[in-house]
This record gives structure tokens, C-alpha cells and sequence, in this order.
């Protein structure tokens, strides 16, 4: 059988080019099973592929975190994703004889990596348009491969600083410390900014922004004081860290929860968890003054972000009784009760809203103690678990006394209230009440049948 013509296999390494890492695992894998010359071709490319792509993680590891986003938006130095197979490019044509030893691990694979970053540093100096062409983000394009040079000659340095990366965030010894400033002196010797430089690499590989803290109050010994480091060249690291705060407390303050704001409470509580997260590493790492302007806006964003807690947990027993109504009903004489509404809309965007409000309230807790306002959110918490188990008791006793004109509307109120009450983290008293609602299932079944089928 005739294997792939030329303008096949331009097509398809260009396809190739365009799939990430995982879709070109799952397609391996697919084409190993597949007959024929073609299919063999194919699988050949994309083990080819596959290898450079293993090769270009080894040998510029340490910056290719940089070639995309922080998932959580965090500012940082980051280059163009196009950008990195151009680099890789133009790193490997010189050193092609070396390229195999990238394929087993070890010191000299990572000597072959350092010689390789130098040679791709070279190639960003010398052909910036081989690899950065000068349509693809302008207006950042001349300082980005600035960046990309120097980080490029910071690469053997932030290798080795990667391997001690997580003592360094945990309990680091004497030893580990100096380590860590011996590595950002080196840097300072070979940049002017090279301290910061190295710090933005090992950024690059932190999943959560608010442990680059634990680095940058490290890097000195008197570094964790907000009038030293505020002055320093790391300051750069808390801004970030605080415009990120500042953006999703406004964010948060902007919410108000209604009935289709299921999607927007999640990203309001990841917003929470962020700050509360963020804010809880400031206080521990730095000694923030008052009066600083750091302190001022952590301030301003903290109470940012309390003010919408408050609300949501005040608000919660208000929007609680619009979604679920009581009536009036006739006790003795001219007297009256209320009791449960069982012909309530169990769909009514009333008792939507209060799904978000009372889901908020439930998943606010280890924010709330951040904020200080978790007294007042187990108070309402509390008193909504009470009211709830109360309404759903008189629901109860309502439906066994016949009271109810639609059997079905008043089980699935009931379910909504014990669905509340789950929000509430109220699980067993939300058990009771799907218990009880089975239990009337079943008892109504059991009185509906037929002599025959009894």
C-alpha cells in the first residue's frame, strides 16, 4: 500500500502542530491499532512529535510555564504560547548532536539543557524575528524578548532552584535558606534584575500565586517587614498579589444572588476562597503596617469583601421566608395559625434565589472567620436549621392530615427544604426530612392499591 504523499504529511504535522499534549497521547494511542502503511507513517510523526516535545519540556523546562496564563489572572511575566516552538527551534539546530542525550534522565541531560537555553538566549539576541515575528503582540514584543533573553540566562540557575522549590515553601532548615540567597545573588550577578527575574521563573510554576510570599520574604533576612520589602526590588510580587485581591473583591462586592445566579455564586465563593486564602498568607509572611499603602489596600479589600459576607448572611432569613410562604389557617373559633403554603411553586425563582443565598451561607464558614464575621454567620445558620426543621414538621403534619390539594407539589417542596437544609451542612436533619417524605411515598402507594394487588 502507497504510505503518505508530501502535501499529505505537510497537512498533517501542521495539524499535528495545532494539538495539545493530551489529544496527541489519545491519538497515539488510537493510531497503534490502526492497519495499513499510512496509519505506521502517522504513528511515526507523532512519536516524533511526542519525543520533541519530551526534548523542549527537558531542555527549557524551567521557562515553559511562562509560555502561558496564570489559570487564576494573577499578573506575571508571561510570552507568547506561538513563541515557544520557535525558541525550541532555533535552540536545537546547533546542537542537534546533543539532542539524544535530552532522552534519559540525569546530570548530563541537564547540562545539555543549560547549553541549550545559551544557545537559545543567543538565537533571541541575534534572530529576534526567527523567533518572536513582529506582528505577533507588538506593543510587548521588544521588552518581551528582553525578558525572554535574560530569563533564558537565568535558566541553569532556576534548574537547580526548582529541585529545592519545595522546602523552600515549607519548613526550609538554615541550609536551604542560604541556599535560596546564594541562587538570587548569582542571579543579581548576572542581571541587573536578575533577582527579580529568577523569582518571576519560579512564579511561573507556583499553582497557588500567594506562595511566591514565602520566596520573596525569604530572599533577606529582614524581607518579611512591609516597609523593607515594599522599597525592594520583590515589591513587585505583593502588588500582584494585592491587585489580584483588589479585583475580586470588587468583584464579589458587585454579586447579588438571584434566581439563575448558580454560576455566578461559584465563581463569587472562588473568589472568597481566593482572597481568603491570599489574605490569610499576607498575614502570616508579612508584617503589614497599618498605615502603609499596602496595609491601606489590603484594608480596603478585606472590608470589600466582609460588607458582601455580612449581606449575604443577614439577608439569608428575608429571602428564606419570601421562598417559602405561610398562610393563614383557621385554628378555633375566629383564631388562626400560619402554617406551610404546600401549593408554593417548588420551581418559583423565589425559592431559586434561595438555593444560591442559603448555598453561599453554607460554603462561606472558613471564609467568614477570616473575615470576622463567622459569629454572626452560625448565629443565622443556626436559627435558618431551626426554622427550616420547622416548616418542614408542619409541612408534614399538613400532608398526613390530607390537607394537601397536590400530593406531589408538597413532596417536592419538602425536598427543596431539605435540600436548604444540606446547603446549611444541616445533614441529618435534611435525612429526616427525605426519610419522612419516602415514608409518605411509600404509605400513599401502599393505600392506593388495588384488593388484587395487595
Amino acid at each position: 500500500m502507497a504510505g503518505l504523499s508530501v502535501a499529505h504529511r505537510a497537512a498533517l504535522a501542521h495539524l499535528i502542530t495545532l494539538c495539545p499534549p493530551e489529544l496527541l497521547d489519545g491519538l497515539r494511542r488510537a493510531v497503534r491499532g490502526w492497519p495499513g502503511d499510512k496509519a505506521q507513517e502517522l504513528g511515526g510523526m507523532l512519536n516524533e512529535v511526542d519525543q520533541e516535545r519530551r526534548r523542549c519540556e527537558r531542555a527549557l523546562g524551567p521557562l515553559t510555564p511562562m509560555f502561558r496564563d496564570r489559570m487564576d489572572g494573577v499578573e506575571a511575566l508571561t510570552f507568547p504560547a506561538q513563541v515557544l516552538p520557535r525558541l525550541w527551534a532555533v535552540a536545537r539546530e546547533s546542537e542537534l548532536d546533543l539532542l539524544a542525550r535530552l532522552d534519559r534522565d540525569g546530570p548530563e541531560a541537564s547540562l545539555v539543557g543549560d547549553r541549550l537555553c545559551l544557545a537559545a538566549a543567543a538565537a533571541v539576541r541575534d534572530r529576534p524575528e526567527a523567533v518572536w515575528p513582529t506582528g505577533l503582540s507588538a506593543e510587548t514584543r521588544e521588552a518581551g524578548l528582553e525578558a525572554m533573553a535574560s530569563c533564558l540566562d537565568l535558566a541553569h540557575l532556576a534548574r537547580k532552584a526548582l529541585k529545592h522549590l519545595e522546602s523552600w515553601l515549607g519548613r526550609p532548615d538554615a541550609d536551604s535558606l542560604a541556599e535560596l540567597r546564594l541562587l538570587i545573588r548569582d542571579a543579581a550577578t548576572i542581571h541587573e534584575d536578575g533577582a527579580p527575574r529568577l523569582i518571576d521563573i519560579l512564579f511561573a510554576h507556583l499553582r497557588d500565586a500567594a506562595l511566591v510570599l514565602r520566596l520573596v520574604t525569604q530572599t533577606s533576612g529582614s524581607a518579611g517587614r512591609d516597609e523593607f520589602l515594599s522599597g525592594s526590588e520583590m515589591a513587585v510580587f505583593v502588588e500582584r498579589l494585592i491587585a489580584g485581591v483588589e479585583v475580586r473583591a470588587a468583584r464579589v462586592a458587585a454579586f447579588r444572588p438571584g434566581p439563575d445566579a448558580g454560576p455566578e455564586a461559584e465563581a463569587a465563593l472562588e473568589d472568597i476562597r481566593w482572597c481568603t486564602a491570599t489574605l490569610g498568607e499576607l498575614d502570616v509572611t508579612l508584617e503589614m503596617q497599618p498605615g502603609s499603602v499596602w496595609g491601606k489596600d489590603v484594608r480596603e479589600a478585606r472590608l470589600k469583601v466582609a460588607r458582601r459576607l455580612t449581606e449575604t448572611i443577614r439577608g439569608a432569613p428575608k429571602v428564606v421566608e419570601a421562598a417559602l410562604p405561610m398562610i393563614r389557617a383557621p385554628l378555633a373559633g375566629r383564631m388562626t395559625r400560619k402554617v406551610p403554603d404546600l401549593n408554593s411553586d417548588p420551581a418559583s425563582p423565589a425559592l431559586a434565589t434561595a438555593k444560591v443565598q442559603l448555598r453561599m451561607l453554607g460554603a462561606l464558614r472558613p471564609a467568614a472567620a477570616v473575615f470576622g464575621c463567622e459569629s454572626d454567620r452560625k448565629q443565622q445558620a443556626d436559627a435558618l436549621v431551626e426554622m427550616l426543621s420547622r416548616y418542614a414538621e408542619e409541612g408534614f403534619d399538613l400532608i398526613h392530615g390530607g390537607e394537601a390539594e397536590d400530593l406531589d407539589r408538597a413532596l417536592a417542596l419538602m425536598e427543596a427544604v431539605a435540600r436548604l437544609l444540606t446547603y446549611l451542612e444541616a445533614h441529618e436533619a435534611a435525612r429526616t426530612v427525605r426519610r419522612r417524605a419516602a415514608a409518605t411515598i411509600h404509605g400513599t402507594a401502599v393505600r392506593g392499591a388495588s384488593p388484587e394487588a395487595a
